[in-house]
């Protein structure tokens, strides 16, 4: 089975480039922050990255989903971010990683989980907030760049999706992974 990454900047368009890929049958896998951190405002947190444990609850459920997901028989799968995503989010809220961050990168490269190639989405130049994504448009560019240089660091190569409509982003990573 081929485990590809989507990447990018809150806000990119991940998600909905992700529905695409799913009804044209891929395997998908959802990310994990954004339902943490929902999960976590319904219980009262407001800002849940504040926590200690944030970074590795992520880490866990992004594992935990992508076991579940290896299931699935389907040759092809894509991941709405990963744990990778997860490091590059410590250095953006200036936080250490922490040791169950640090095992599951380690899990991520000693057994080669995902295909060097990392989709990533370039921003649309805009941004919607929700309750969950409360980030300017300059923070999200900020973001982006750390993005790109956690994943060069961890080994991976940065494939650019640029804006277009996400039948058109779909059908670029399609043409990619189908060769």
């Amino acid at each position: 089975m081929k485990r590809y990454i989507l990447t990018g900047t809150p806000g990119s368009g991940k998600t909905v480039v992700l529905r695409q890929l799913e009804l044209a049958g891929f395997g998908v896998v959802e990310e994990a922050a954004t339902d943490l951190i929902e999960l976590w405002q319904a219980r009262g947190i407001d800002e849940p990255w504040r926590e200690s444990s944030f970074l590795d609850n992520i880490a866990e459920l992004q594992r935990q989903r992508q076991l579940r997901a290896d299931a699935e028989p389907v040759a092809i799968q894509f991941h709405d971010r990963s744990a990778i995503c997860t490091a590059a989010l410590a250095a953006y809220l200036e936080l250490p990683e922490t040791e169950g961050l640090k095992h599951e990168l380690e899990r991520i490269r000693s057994k080669a989980i995902f295909e060097k190639q990392v989709f990533f989405m370039r921003s649309l130049g805009f941004m919607i907030n929700t309750p969950v994504r409360r980030i300017s448009i300059e923070d999200a560019r900020r973001f982006e760049l750390i993005h790109e240089e956690t994943y060069h660091r961890y080994g991976f190569e940065i494939v650019a999706i640029e804006p277009g409509t996400p039948e058109e982003r779909a059908a670029s990573i399609k043409e990619l992974v189908l060769v």
